[in-house]
């Protein structure tokens, strides 16, 4: 089939995500075009870029006003193309703030929109549910509670399963991982995730360097920080002075997984260690007045993803105030010195990781898979009413 897709995404979690699913669909349609906002997994996917997603990827309330003139054009350049081209569907993933906006435009142009990735409306900005229900003609979620919640508000919603699920694993052995990055074999692996951008991780950074100090004092410890791609190893080797944690390049899959405990920032890598089985403590620290807005504005029991898919306090969570040197040690030194509570965490989070893996794609479709027969079938019924 001959048809055009709009695909757009603007994080690196969302390139990744919507290049999988293009993959999936190019296996049905190899005839299919495909244009839109890529990132370097879509691009590599075949996917004809319109806008750079990199243009996109601005964060915090001061940056994102002084970029707004850039962002409008980038939107106007899509929605141009959309003109243009006129696609037989559009794929949009996650990034509301762009794409809701975008969707409600090619609304009005009559095509038909795929949401992937929800939006968070069920912890904030509830406004967002009528654009939704108006312009999305099917949302694909990626959290189980999430199709429940967007049903009941009147929003066609699929629970497709997580598209890490199928994906997060290592790729060395304990052995091998310990060998190249010189760790001491009988030491247990404290593996420190201080969030993926700069500016949340230098605001993270202080209590981590005193919990690990802390740490190491008190017991022999491997301490391991994997960098983003999007941090750098450099921007943390010029911080952490003396510490004792080891700065590595990457490698956060491995080093998630050979760990006998993460310190992890709140957001996708709490998921990613959730999946790998990794007990953790989980912490987040914003501005003051963003928290203050914040406690305002979210109305959710817990701040991390994983306990929020368990429905209970799965894994510690340490924000803000609470997240200090002392309280990190303190919640680590229990969970690797009590073994009862390592093994109760470990199967709560076994828990977790069954219901990102099984939600409607486990009859044997992959998750990708199950997202690319849900556009499929929308887009046959679309070129069929058309012809």
């Amino acid at each position: 089939m001959g048809c055009k897709i709009l695909i757009s995404a603007g994080e690196a979690s969302g390139d990744l995500y919507a290049s999988l699913v293009v993959e999936e669909l190019r296996r049905a349609w190899p005839d299919a075009g495909f244009f839109g906002c890529t990132g370097p997994r879509l691009r590599a996917a075949g996917v004809r870029t319109v806008v750079d997603a990199a243009s996109l990827a601005v964060v915090g309330l001061a940056e994102v006003v002084a970029h707004i003139p850039r962002i409008y054009g980038e939107y106007r350049k899509l929605l141009a193309a959309a003109r243009a081209e006129k696609p037989d569907l559009a794929v949009l993933t996650d990034s509301p703030d762009f794409h809701l906006r975008v969707a409600r435009r090619l609304h009005q142009q009559g095509v038909p929109v795929v949401y992937l990735v929800a939006p968070q409306v069920w912890a904030w900005r509830k406004g967002r549910l009528k654009t939704i229900r108006r312009t999305v003609r099917r949302l694909l979620c990626i959290f189980p509670f999430e199709e429940e919640f967007f049903t009941r508000e009147g929003v066609p919603a699929t629970y497709i399963g997580h598209p890490l699920a199928g994906l997060v694993r290592a790729s060395l052995s304990r052995d091998d991982f310990f060998r190249k990055h010189r760790l001491a074999a009988g030491r247990p692996l404290i593996t420190v995730l201080p969030g993926s951008r700069r500016g949340e991780a230098a605001r993270h950074l202080p209590a981590l360097v005193d919990a690990a100090d802390r740490l190491y004092r008190e017991q022999a410890v491997n301490l391991i920080l994997p960098a983003s791609a999007t941090a750098g190893a450099a921007f943390f080797r010029e911080r952490l002075g003396r510490s004792p944690m080891q700065v590595i390049e990457g490698e956060s899959w491995d080093a998630m997984a050979h760990a006998d405990l993460a310190l992890a920032a709140s957001g996708t890598v709490t998921v990613e260690a959730a999946l790998l089985g990794t007990p953790m403590v989980t912490f987040y620290k914003v501005t003051p007045p963003s928290w203050l807005a914040g406690k305002l504005l979210v109305r959710v029991p817990f701040y991390s993803m994983v306990n929020l898919i368990a429905g209970r306090a799965v894994v510690p969570e340490l924000m803000q105030g609470r997240m200090t040197g002392e309280s990190l040690a303190r919640e680590a030194r229990r969970l690797l010195t009590d073994e009862g509570a390592r093994a109760r965490m470990k199967a709560d989070l076994a828990e977790v990781r069954e219901k990102l893996s099984h939600g409607p794609a486990a009859s044997g479709q992959s998750v990708p898979g199950y997202a690319a027969a849900i556009i499929q079938e929308i887009l046959e019924g679309q070129v069929a009413h058309v012809s």
